[in-house]
């Protein structure tokens, strides 16, 4: 670590764990590895052993992704075989039944939570997401996504097509809208009064409907749970196309933003923040984690051996069927070494764009082919991949943090749980050595919240107060005409455009 680094270094960066409920994630065939276990998806010891290596290593969250469709664009359409038979994200469980388990024997571990707008009504997804805040103690955040797959579409929208891309961010603003307002809006902080004497459980003059009206959802409300630990489970959004960036620019807290180099990802950033004033912002109040597969040894060598070992159990086809869902092309439709073309998509844009344009920091001659793509994508899929010894490694992350300004890394696995063994036991003292992240947590009990900002804000637990849905708080004392005047002020400010 060079003396100019550690100066321009300001803070630690976040370290998550990224998994979802499915074999191989992000690595499909590398379940066949006689070390994996990802293939015990199924069981609750598999995710509670999980949560107790992440909590050893001192990580802030488990960021759980999911999908609620098969990836059937290749060889398609709607042909689901080489996911299946490569076990590429096929099948997939709920992300969320896990969660209260592991809560239960951690203390201080966070979960980000993946559930997509069109896969149930807002009002009963509230309730869901409630639970978990509570069950947890105020550890949960909700990962908001669209969705991309036409598969997810076929099955959740009566057999219809996903709409347009633009028009899935449309209504996602105000599905989240809805959800601001149950949370935030139709219980009072001191609605719960639990008076033994009187026997009033909670006041219902401290209660009230939101009656929310938009072009997608009519929602009357009242909320059928009761305020949070965090009065709101923290937003966090993935996707970095233009509507995606306006999405996370004007709710998110956290945003899961990629690059395949760090000037890309700087670039991304930049454009996140730039969006993030205009809506009247703080930008540094949203937090930016790129997706890593650090593959770690002792020594180079062993990192090498390791890494090309890995290779030899990724499958092809599943990469190929993993590549289809993200971006909507169809690859067998592209001779082996044929280039890739630019090309419209209702799937992941970013990430199409990604594969078929010349990007900044990318090696001239790079030929974006689909025998590069089968072969790049087998370990590490969507994101980048980092092997080598603790050293090698940790540089490459203070480089990416150095020259892009992201706040935090999801770390995936190549195989499970081999690969966060490897995070926890050689990377991260080496990272804590350097001083790029901290020693451990700064308190027991830490909700979401404090995890990404640390404790020592007026309400560390809540929204800062430049996000939008701030002021959407019914607090304590506030009266309901007071609220009522206030709430009408801030719909008028925030979320009029």
């Amino acid at each position: 670590m060079t003396e100019q680094s550690s100066k321009r270094r300001k803070k630690h960066i976040i370290i998550n764990a990224f998994d979802m409920a499915c074999s191989g994630l992000q690595s499909p065939g590398l379940w066949k590895h006689p070390e994996d276990q990802s293939r015990n998806y199924n069981s609750i010891e598999y995710w509670t052993n999980l949560a107790k290596l992440l909590e050893k290593g001192k990580f802030n969250a488990l960021f759980i992704a999911d999908v609620l469709g098969g990836y059937d664009v290749y060889n398609g359409p709607k042909n689901i075989e080489a996911a299946a038979k490569s076990g590429a994200q096929w099948p997939v469980n709920d992300p969320s039944a896990v969660v209260a388990a592991m809560a239960a024997v951690t203390k201080n571990l966070s979960f980000a939570v993946t559930f997509s707008t069109i896969s149930e009504a807002p009002y009963h997804f509230t309730r869901r997401l409630a639970t978990l805040d509570h069950l947890t103690n105020g550890r949960v955040g909700w990962n908001i996504v669209s969705s991309y797959l036409e598969s997810a579409a076929r099955n959740l929208l009566n057999n219809q097509p996903l709409p347009p891309h633009d028009e899935r961010y449309a209504r996602a603003q105000e599905y989240l809208e809805v959800v601001y307002q149950l949370f935030l809006s139709s219980w009072a902080d001191d609605a719960v009064k639990l008076d033994k004497k009187t026997g009033v459980f909670s006041d219902p003059s401290r209660i009230r409907e939101i009656n929310y009206e938009g072009k997608y959802f009519e929602v009357p409300g009242p909320n059928i749970t009761e305020p949070t630990p965090q009065r709101l489970p923290v937003i966090l959004q993935a996707g970095a196309s233009k509507a995606g960036l306006e999405f996370a620019a004007r709710n998110a807290e956290a945003v899961f933003i990629g690059g395949f180099t760090p000037e890309v990802l700087k670039y991304k950033i930049e454009e996140l923040k730039k969006l993030a004033v205009n809506y009247g912002r703080d930008p540094s109040e949203i937090k930016t984690f790129q997706l890593v597969t650090a593959i770690v040894a002792k020594t180079h060598d062993e990192a090498v051996a390791k890494y090309q070992e890995y290779q030899k159990y990724g499958d092809p086809e599943g990469a190929q069927a993993l590549f289809g869902g993200w971006t909507g092309i169809d690859l067998s439709k592209y001779g082996w070494d044929e280039e890739l073309s630019s090309v419209e998509s209702n799937a992941i844009k970013s990430f199409a764009d990604s594969w078929t344009k010349k990007l900044p920091g990318e090696p001239e001659g790079l030929r974006k082919t689909r025998g590069y793509l089968s072969e790049r994508l087998r370990v590490g899929g969507s994101g980048v991949v980092f092997y080598g010894s603790p050293e090698e490694v940790a540089d490459e992350i203070e480089t990416w943090v150095n020259v892009s300004g992201v706040d935090g890394f999801n770390f995936t696995y190549a195989i499970s749980p081999g690969t966060f063994e490897d995070l926890v036991e050689l990377l991260i003292p080496e990272l804590r050595r350097r001083g790029l992240v901290w020693d451990d947590y700064p308190k027991e009990k830490l909700t979401f919240r404090e995890n990404l900002y640390g404790i020592d804000r007026e309400e560390p637990t809540y929204l800062t107060e430049t996000h939008p849905a701030y002021n959407l708080r019914w607090r304590a004392g506030e009266t309901k005409e007071e609220f009522e005047e206030k709430l009408k002020k801030t719909i008028e400010e925030k979320f009029t455009f």
